[in-house]
């Protein structure tokens, strides 16, 4: 049994440093050549031990290392992370989530805190951009730990208040943490470490961190044995020289050229077989368009490899692949356990749309802890389908689709326009989930005021004494309303239940309004009673439902105070009817 290298995810808040930070480990530039220097795919680097032990070689202290390296994966924000499943949890052994240490914790941040929160994955904060702050002094490759000594008491200061500024956020969301050097216990404390990847200070002890968690608590996630390989596929593309291939994370085994995988795809399983296994050399990155890729004959967990495959249809990120000799029936037990969604969905609620089975599930979970009803959720576009099954929903709050990282197929823009069905889009599960929790505010609001246009809602008012204008052809009076709405045009009961006539008009001063809602006090012309006889000063008037709009009021349509309203109002109306709005 050998020990493998541990996986690596990088997370974090957009432009807050990820693929800069790699790039000071691996000595390239990925991102100078990428749009606006944010990571545009999803990658792997390889870094050797020995280029750790040479980074490291000042704070090492005499520690020897014993796993072969570190496979980071770089990932366009989070949502890789989420998408890459091994045995139906997070692929990665550890994470890096990096911060802006003069922006601190944002929405991104969170959601990454979330999602490692989520999958039991250890940690380390990398405190991005230590060279901004005012008086630091840098110098290339230098450990923090001894740059302190070089420093002003002044910049000092203020790392310490931006320090504790992100110790004090990562308080509020439930983790206790401290800067590296001043932890003891790293199973009780996350890590955070202090550096510039624009200026490259506190790399090595980033390295020096993660290496040493790494050998200390995960030494028995990180044996391996021999035997077929297991891994996930995290995107699949069409390469320059290539062809469609897929980039894979192999976790366990050994993959050869001509070895048969079985894949889970959309529909079920694909089994095919490796064409070709390609590796970008050391301190460089899958995903480089620039580099020349090697070819092997053969790889080891844990590898981040370029595959050619015979066939790549159905295929997602996220999907798992496994080699296998002889029987497929054990590879067809994992695969379909790890293509079932471990969440329940609701009778009804909406639908999400995700681009793989991992980011479909964390989404679900997500929307559970928020109370957010999922009817049905699957991984692939949104399609004309999916806004057809949409648009015959009933219920307005219903017809809405979340679409995680993927896109509307142009069939499903066109149904789109000519529906109200709502599409919600976005890479941010956290963000997301923001966006319809605003639509579905608005969208209940829009639609408890077509009720109201349509439905007589619960009020209850007060005529109030000495504001008496008119006694009849119509009435005019002044009147608090004490609870609820009404509109002109309602018809209104007094308290003991008698006819007190229909609400004509309402004025507030110079001012005609159509409706006049708790609080307000106002002049109403009510047709049909008289003052001092149907009607007095000092009456409670009640707006007087249909019976026929009882059944259409839903306890989500009004409010505590109309719900006390509604129940006065029946118990009038049973006085002489017990079965009335029954």
């Amino acid at each position: 049994m050998s020990v493998r290298q541990p996986i690596v995810t990088v997370m974090g808040h957009v432009d807050h440093g990820k693929t800069t930070i790699l790039d000071s480990i691996r000595g390239s530039y990925v991102a100078a050549g990428e749009s606006g220097g944010i990571t545009q795919g999803i990658g792997a680097t390889e870094v050797p031990v020995d280029r750790v032990v040479k980074l490291c070689e000042k704070i090492l202290k005499g520690s020897t290392f014993t796993i072969p390296g570190l496979l980071f994966i770089d990932t366009p924000g989070h949502h890789a992370f989420v998408s890459m499943r091994a045995r139906g949890s997070a692929l990665s052994d550890l994470a890096v989530v990096v911060i802006d240490i003069r922006e601190g914790v944002m929405p991104q941040t969170v959601e990454s805190l979330r999602l490692l929160r989520r999958y039991r994955t250890p940690f380390v904060i990398a405190a991005n951009k230590v060279d901004l702050i005012e008086g630091w002094r840098s110098r290339s490759f230098e450990p923090f730990v001894l740059l302190m000594n070089e420093q002003r008491e002044d910049a000092l200061q203020k790392l310490d208040d931006a320090i504790y500024k992100i110790v004090g956020d990562l308080s509020e969301l439930g983790f206790s943490s401290d800067r590296y050097d001043r932890i003891k216990d790293f199973t009780k404390n996350i890590a955070i470490v202090p550096l510039s990847a624009k200026t490259k200070d506190g790399i090595p002890d980033l390295l020096l961190v993660l290496t040493g968690l790494a050998q200390r608590y995960l030494e028995q996630r990180l044996d391996t044995e021999d035997g077929p390989a297991e891994g996930t596929i995290i995107e699949v593309k069409e390469e320059k020289g290539f062809g469609v291939t897929a980039d894979t994370i192999i976790y366990a085994g050994t993959l050869s050229v001509g070895d048969t995988v079985a894949i889970g795809a959309r529909n079920g399983m694909l089994t095919t077989r490796v064409r070709g296994i390609f590796k970008a050399r050391p301190l460089r990155e899958t995903k480089d368009p620039k580099e020349r890729f090697k070819p092997f004959d053969s790889v080891s967990a844990a590898a981040g490899v370029k595959l050619l495959l015979h066939s790549t249809e159905g295929v997602t990120a996220g999907s798992p692949i496994y080699a296998y000799r002889k029987d497929s029936s054990e590879v067809e037990d994992k695969i379909s356990r790890e293509n079932e969604v471990n969440v329940s969905f609701d009778e009804s609620g909406i639908l999400v749309k995700t681009d793989a089975l991992g980011s479909l599930e964390a989404l679900l979970l997500e929307a559970k802890d928020r109370g957010i009803e999922i009817e049905s959720g699957y991984v692939g576009p949104v399609s004309r389908r999916d806004i057809v099954d949409r648009e015959s929903k009933q219920e307005v709050l219903e017809r809405a689709v979340l679409a995680f990282n993927v896109p509307l197929l142009p069939e499903a823009e066109e149904a789109l326009a000519k529906t109200d069905v709502k599409v919600i889009s976005g890479d941010v599960i956290y963000t997301l989930l923001d966006n319809f929790a605003r639509w579905k505010e608005k969208k209940s609001e829009e639609d408890i005021e077509r009720k109201r246009k349509d439905v007589v809602f619960p009020c209850k008012m007060l005529l109030m004494p000495n504001h008496v204008f008119r006694l009849s052809k119509p009435a005019i009076v002044g009147v608090r309303v004490l609870a609820g709405r009404v509109m002109q045009g309602t018809k209104l009961i007094s308290s003991d239940g008698r006819e007190a006539g229909r609400l004509k008009s309402i004025r507030a001063g110079e001012q005609a309004r159509a409706v006049a809602a708790a609080g307000d006090e106002v002049a109403m012309a009510i047709d049909g009673p008289t003052v001092g006889r149907q009607i007095s000063e000092g009456d409670v008037l009640y707006s007087d439902i249909p019976e026929s709009d009882i059944s259409k009021l839903k306890p989500a349509d009004i409010n505590f105070d109309e719900g006390q309203v509604l129940e006065e109002f029946l118990k009038i109306k049973r006085k002489s009817d017990p079965f009335w709005g029954k």
